[in-house]
């Protein structure tokens, strides 16, 4: 790679609007990263946020703003630890690939080859499903079918997998994309199998201790205890709330890694040099090369400004094509946290964006600020466009709650007594929950969803207003089946960020 002369840095510190060419800083850069940043972070209510940029082989940006914990004040700065929550899914789909590479796997294998005992609920699927399948979200579950069993649950990896068979997909199979982070514990199982050692140990060993990634875990079971973490928020009923840290090591393949840009950025600079590591290959080109591979349709799409065709997927990548150059990406969101990781490598280009609150488009504003300003492309201000947006669906949320509401403050009589309500319910899918009465309201508590339940509050029409403990899981309105003055069944959902699908519970 060459690198910029001192003649050449002179001039463009000399000249920030010279037009854009390989080697040059965007004037974005150097005259309004951290006004723009800064700035949102207040529009937004954002406490904290990381950014890093790589181009050409250099880290031309590695910093943070704003501030890691809204009551210590303790400012975010370029080694602060984020979760990055599924941008660990392209970690796991390059270990595959390399594993490929190896000749160890083939990512055609069956599962069934490595893993005899998975099965999926339609036995022609079990036998036809392959690595590939698992990795590229094609296996007919509907986007984040399933979750509600496996986030920030005590079940085990063996317990995700398993309950697969028990999931009837909302689509066929390989008939459409949905996205399914069971099936990246499936793939973390794989690797153990195939390689000896559990995911976890995998990737430290081959890819973060050759990287230096000292400020990186695989699991984030340890991550409140690391002294320069962020403390994750949302924003709740309009206000600012701090989360605590949620439970990942059983879809860990698929969402638990924590890392800070400035060890990130190492990993974004070892897929654009295509493996390579100070001078050592630490994966093959090949490797690289077959990640990036599109794999799975998902969809059309359409950029705000500018051209693009296909949204495809790869293994944990998410590939685009945007006024002429391809786009390799990924987000990632868990309890308190979004982040999004970018890469143009016809540019040379990487860009990793942290924050720590899950209540932002942000994350996303600020990459597509920065794409556009290294591609000579027009300042669109994505903040100011999409802020509106977002405020409006707040403001929506807020009239829904506010509506709901006035009808449990109506104070209805339910059809029968709450106790009636009371007692065990089971799902196939989940397990058991248990309703109890409190004074004028019952409460929900499930059986592996510990430290956490739900209030339910009648609100007429056989339906009760439900409130889950962690705010996380939402506030949604729960529909009993009431059968000759007897409860049959109710149907529980809980916020999209978690899952679509309801469960059907069955009184025992």
């Amino acid at each position: 790679m060459k690198y910029l002369t001192l003649k050449i840095i002179i001039l463009i510190l000399v000249i920030p609007n010279l037009s854009s060419s390989q080697n040059e800083i965007p004037a974005f850069i150097n005259d309004s990263l951290d006004i723009y940043v800064n700035r949102a972070l207040r529009d937004w209510r954002i406490p904290g946020c990381a950014v890093a940029i790589v181009k050409n082989g250099k880290v031309i940006v590695s910093k943070g703003y704003g501030i890691r914990d809204l009551e210590s004040r303790m400012p975010v700065d370029e080694h602060t630890q984020f979760m990055i929550a599924s941008n660990t899914k392209a970690v796991t789909g390059i270990c595959l690939a390399k594993l490929e590479q190896e000749k160890i796997l083939s990512l055609n294998d069956p599962v069934t080859k490595w893993l005899p005992w998975f099965k999926l609920y339609d036995k022609n699927a079990t036998e036809l499903v392959t690595i590939k399948d698992i990795l590229t979200h094609r296996i007919g579950f509907e986007t984040f079918q399933g979750d509600f069993s496996h986030w920030n649950t005590n079940t085990s990896r063996r317990e995700v997998i398993e309950r697969m068979a028990k999931i009837k997909p909302v689509y066929g199979f390989r008939d459409r994309w949905g996205y399914c982070n069971a099936g990246y514990t499936v793939a973390g199982e794989i690797i153990y199998k195939s390689s000896g050692l559990n995911w976890e140990q995998y990737i430290t060993k081959n890819l973060f201790e050759p990287l230096g990634l000292t400020e990186t875990h695989a699991l984030n079971n340890n991550f409140i205890n690391q002294p320069n973490h962020c403390t994750p928020y949302t924003i709740y009923n309009n206000e600012i709330l701090k989360l605590t840290i949620p439970n990942l090591n059983n879809l860990a393949p698929a969402a638990s890694i924590c890392s800070s840009v400035s060890d990130w950025i190492k990993w974004v600079q070892l897929i654009l040099d295509e493996g390579n590591w100070n001078g050592k290959e630490i994966i093959s080109p090949a490797a690289i090369k077959r990640s990036m591979q599109a794999m799975s349709i998902r969809g059309a799409f359409n950029p705000r400004f500018n051209s693009g065709h296909f949204n495809l997927y790869g293994l944990g990548w998410l590939l685009q094509d945007y006024h002429k150059h391809k786009i390799v990406s990924h987000t990632g969101g868990a309890d308190g946290f979004v982040s999004s990781v970018t890469l143009l490598p016809e540019e040379e280009l990487g860009i990793v964006v942290f924050t720590n609150t899950d209540a932002n488009n942000f994350y996303e504003a600020l990459k597509w600020e920065l794409v556009d300003a290294f591609l000579n492309l027009p300042y669109r201000n994505y903040s100011n466009l999409m802020l509106p947006e977002f405020t409006k669906y707040q403001l929506e949320d807020l009239k829904w709650l506010k509506s709901v509401r006035d009808s449990v403050d109506l104070n209805l009589i339910p059809p029968i007594p709450l106790k009636k309500f009371t007692g065990n319910y089971s799902n196939s899918v989940y397990g058991t929950m248990k309703i109890t009465q409190e004074a004028n309201f019952l409460k929900a508590s499930f059986q592996h969803h510990l430290n956490q339940d739900a209030k339910l509050e009648y609100m007429g029409q056989d339906r009760f207003l439900c409130t889950y403990s962690n705010p996380t899981l939402g506030i949604k309105v729960i529909p009993f089946k009431i059968l000759k003055k007897k409860v049959v069944s109710l149907s529980l959902s809980c916020a999209d960020f978690i899952e679509f699908t309801p469960y059907e519970f069955i009184k025992k």
